[in-house]
């Protein structure tokens, strides 16, 4: 269903737009984090890193993905708040050939640097073969990643959080279905769980893109939109293009602090691969809320209402702070439970390990969720009214001091350096988005530009 943002108490909007997406990034997590468990439980703890491993490699692809969402989105977003139909589906079919185009380049990339980019990372050799395995299959299906991804910035964009739900529900339960056939029935191994992300995100994309051209059709039908637009394409590039640099670099830290933490033994390089899914769950919990606040805020800036944008943030941020600290009480009274979730239990020795590195994550990185929510909340409006250099200014900020204090604390105090750089990396580029956010500047720029 389409709907219009720019109507109605921000609150009740902001609710009832998030709930779906936020239902959608649980189930998406759910069949992430059944990739860990049955490969952490049912193969053995080298397959558990092995994913892990895998998927520092493939945040990079979708660093680009999720990046151009992001442009797509508030673009699709302008147009569609001004009520210029044509142009927003225009931006629409602009969008689908451009990441259609992107995926094919990717595709070939990924086969030549994913062994590459294993070795750059100190990747153990009796972890590489089936991180290799892993990650030849996924490439394969990154046509579907960005598909999936331009398809859900539309309908986003168009104030529909409901129609990706359904289908990314069915794709996940269907996924996890599928991955205790092929490891724990065919033994299939890592590359079981590969090939039921591979079917289940297929699946997810074409029945989002059949849903997208149908919508396109009904919507509007006596507006036609033109097949491709150079001039959105290059207006979707300028706002795409800052996220994209974004997420990669932030991909790309990852690689390198994954190299850190490669010099580590195993138990702590699987305690840190279940430790960091536990945190991109919470991470891609409250940017859903952030992602609907941009979605809001670039709708409502398209329409010219401009004093509407104060009431979506403090909706965004209530809702957001609820969530992590949600998240951040469960993991601190059930931590064990938490931390095991992935592990075979049949091991004492990795269970010792993975429980006690793990404990420190919680204990340290946890209480830092307030501060990691705030940005979000804050780029979300960023994004939405287009003010990709602030928003990646405190983004940078964030990857550079991580990077860095990876490096000096891991080498200084050990294993717990890794934990302290992530919490201590949050804190001043949630205090840059959210001064980003309130002081206006974007607000001014806007104006100006509508004069």
């Amino acid at each position: 269903m389409i709907t219009d943002l720019t109507k109605g108490k921000p609150s009740k909007l902001i609710i009832r737009f998030t709930l779906p997406m936020l239902a959608s990034v649980i189930f998406q997590q759910m069949y992430t984090l059944a990739d860990f468990i049955i490969a952490g439980k049912f193969v053995d703890i080298n397959a558990l890193a092995a994913v892990g491993v895998s998927g520092m490699v493939t945040f990079l692809f979708m660093a680009f993905a999720t990046g151009s969402n992001i442009g797509i989105s508030v673009v699709i977003s302008h147009h569609f708040g001004a009520g210029d139909y044509e142009k927003t589906k225009t931006a629409v079919y602009t969008s689908l050939i451009s990441m259609a185009a992107l995926a094919a380049v990717f595709t070939v990339a990924g086969v030549l640097v994913s062994s590459p980019l294993l070795d750059a990372m100190n990747t153990d050799a009796s972890i590489k073969a089936p991180a290799l395995e892993y990650l030849n299959i996924y490439i394969y299906g990154l046509i579907f990643l960005f598909t999936y991804n331009t398809c859900t910035g539309a309908f986003s964009a168009l104030g529909d959080s409901t129609t990706p739900f359904i289908f990314l529900a069915i794709s996940s339960v269907s996924n996890i279905i599928l991955d205790a056939l092929f490891v724990i029935k065919l033994k299939m191994g890592v590359s079981g769980v590969a090939w039921a992300t591979f079917i289940c995100q297929g699946f997810a994309s074409v029945a989002a893109l059949a849903a997208l051209l149908i919508r396109m059709r009904r919507f509007e039908p006596t507006v036609r939109g033109k097949p491709f637009s150079l001039t959105i394409f290059l207006e979707t590039a300028r706002l795409a293009v800052p996220s994209i640099l974004q997420q990669s670099f932030v991909s790309v830290g990852n690689i390198l602090i994954m190299a850190k933490v490669n010099t580590f033994e195993n138990d702590f390089v699987a305690a840190y691969s279940s430790c960091i899914k536990l945190n991109t769950f919470v991470i891609n919990c409250c940017m859903t809320v952030g992602n609907a606040v941009s979605s809001y805020s670039a709708q409502n800036i398209g329409a010219g209402r401009l004093d509407r944008i104060k009431g979506g943030f403090r909706s965004g941020l209530a809702i957001g702070e609820a969530v992590s600290l949600f998240v951040m009480t469960v993991f601190m009274i059930f931590p064990e439970p938490v931390i095991t979730l992935f592990l075979d239990t049949s091991s004492p020795e990795v269970i010792r390990g993975a429980v006690t590195a793990g404990t420190h994550f919680i204990r340290i990185v946890t209480p830092f969720y307030v501060l990691m929510t705030l940005k979000i909340i804050s780029d979300g409006v960023l994004r939405g009214a287009g003010a990709m250099l602030e928003f990646t200014a405190g983004t940078f900020t964030s990857l550079f001091l991580r990077v860095l204090l990876s490096y000096v604390l891991a080498s200084a105090i050990g294993e717990n350096g890794i934990w302290w750089a992530i919490s201590i990396g949050w804190v001043i580029p949630s205090a840059m988005s959210y001064i980003f956010c309130k002081t206006g500047t974007w607000k001014r720029k806007i104006k100006e530009k509508s004069r």
